[in-house]
């Protein structure tokens, strides 16, 4: 049994759930988004709640059993909420700066990086050495946050790049005499 898939997902206020055939669609204060499910589950919409069971006893309609109860929840937590992720940047001379639809990267390079922020996504640099990346799909955040962080990841000796934010990165020793 699924511990995770037994579990409803509630809906908050304000969130309405539309399911026909294997695809659901979340509406919310933040906008819609839609999941279409293998044939191995059946999504119903019960009593506020949004309820997945397996189809069979396989292992593969176990195994999605749990991953579209996730799916599903993701849903909702992005049109309510939304996701986030926190970026650093440290370095001397190491900047970022959102000029309209780019984000401007001053990574140590010959020349600056310029990064074109997707549709559904936004990205604000409150600080020259921070960034912060926010949308309702967290595949799609994450991977933003992951094009970024590609430019110039954290190295381990003095630590210079662009870490996420609770990230550690483990420190080494230098050369030694």
């Amino acid at each position: 049994m699924s511990r995770i898939g037994k579990k409803p997902v509630g809906l908050p206020s304000g969130v309405t759930a539309t399911v026909s055939g294997q695809t659901i669609e979340v509406k919310g204060p933040k906008g819609v988004r839609k999941f279409t499910a293998t044939d191995d589950v059946d999504i119903k919409l019960e009593e506020g709640a949004v309820r997945v069971s397996p189809r069979g006893t396989s292992k593969r309609a176990r195994q999605q059993w749990g991953t579209s109860r996730t799916q599903v929840q993701n849903l909702v937590t992005g049109v309510t909420t939304g996701f986030k992720k926190e970026l650093e940047i440290n370095g001397v001379g190491y900047r970022a700066a959102v000029q309209g639809k780019v984000l401007k990267l001053a990574l140590g390079y010959s020349h600056d990086v310029d990064f074109e922020i997707p549709a559904d996504v936004t990205i604000q640099a409150p600080k020259p050495t921070e960034i912060v990346i926010e949308g309702i799909d967290q595949q799609i955040v994450g991977q933003v946050a992951a094009n970024i962080r590609a430019w110039r990841g954290p190295e381990p000796y003095k630590g210079k790049g662009i870490k996420y934010k609770d990230e550690f990165i483990f420190r080494k020793e230098g050369k030694k005499k």
